[in-house]
């Protein structure tokens, strides 16, 4: 089994084949009392990553039911809410390229998951997927949206569905590119991603050198310059010698994988009542157009859209074709 990064291989069990895996107002949270959660970067000091890592210039920090604070970020836009949950290992600031081309049509929202990117460790040590869909719905009241649509990316798009079988009508709609919802029964191990992100390589001289890094290794090569760039930029924290550090520490990252096992999103498809446009990579590198297929098939409102020549990164190989394909389906 082979791990690049951020990224490791899960096995496709069912056809034989090993494939690659601002200082705001945060309103209604706390009873009826507003709370002001403010993000200061200036404070974030190395030995802080566990907590509060990563470029927040541009964020609030909402508060799940939990404790934990979640960094969310106002993307701008016009037209309807959209907000937006990224990958495992990743944050919220690579759906930038896709959210140049969403804003003539979305109001754009997206926040870092827990452990990732500005969000830190969460305060409880939870690291189960629907606690993830519990910060969704954190953020969302967070900035006022009702019921607002939504688009998520593998392990973000398995949240967005635990989000809204544990509290039905919680989102408009659902745009869902490649989620993550094997039948976990058939991996007796847990989750396989798990050990590949404890190898991880956490620091790295500079941010070039990290870029540097990536670059030539799959699946980073495949990403756009612009999408590379983001992931170094808002992915790292600085170090106390100089160097740059993960936002998204190893140990969180490898969390976040166990957590997706008692979660079980496969098992609350049925459950999910509101439209759901599934999206797929044709190349099936990570999961198999025919595996996407069977999970469409439970949900009770859902569709496949099968999107050739790209992966299981397709948001960060063709931005703006994942872009017209949120369009068409939401609007």
């Amino acid at each position: 089994m082979r791990t690049d990064g951020a990224v490791g291989v899960l096995p496709d069990t069912a056809h034989g084949v090993e494939v690659t895996g601002l200082e705001r107002v945060v309103k209604g949270l706390v009873g009826a009392q507003d709370r002001v959660i403010p993000i200061d970067r200036a404070t974030i000091t190395a030995r802080d990553v566990a907590y509060r890592p990563g470029p927040v210039d541009d964020g609030i920090r909402a508060l799940s039911d939990d404790g934990s604070e979640v960094a969310a970020y106002d993307f701008g836009g016009e037209g309807e809410a959209l907000l937006l949950a990224h990958a495992t290992g990743f944050h919220a600031h690579l759906w930038l390229p896709v959210v140049a081309v969403l804003r003539p049509h979305f109001h754009c929202y997206a926040f870092d998951a827990r452990g990732h990117g500005a969000s830190g460790t969460p305060s409880s040590g939870d690291f189960d997927w629907r606690r993830s869909g519990d910060d969704a719905r954190a953020v969302a009241a967070a900035f006022g949206l009702k019921q607002p649509r939504v688009a998520g990316h593998s392990g973000g798009a398995a949240a967005l569905l635990l989000a809204e079988a544990d509290r039905p009508g919680s989102w408009t709609a659902l745009w869902l590119y490649e989620p993550v919802v094997p039948d976990w029964s058939t991996f007796p191990g847990g989750n396989p991603l798990v050990d590949g992100a404890l190898r991880r390589r956490e620091r790295f001289p500079t941010r070039d050198n990290a870029l540097r890094n990536f670059a030539g290794k799959p699946p980073f090569d495949a990403f756009t310059p612009e999408a590379l760039r983001l992931y170094v930029d808002y992915g790292f924290v600085d170090g106390p010698d100089g160097d740059v550090m993960l936002a998204c520490r190893r140990e969180d990252e490898a969390a976040t994988y166990a957590g997706s096992v008692p979660a079980d999103p496969r098992s609350r498809l049925r459950e999910v009542h509101v439209p759901a446009h599934v999206a797929c990579g044709g190349r099936g590198d990570h999961q198999s157009p025919v595996t996407m297929a069977a999970a469409v098939g439970l949900l009770p409102d859902g569709e496949l859209e099968i999107m050739s020549g790209l992966g299981h990164f397709g948001p960060f190989e063709d931005p703006p074709r994942v872009a017209r394909s949120i369009i068409a389906a939401l609007t």
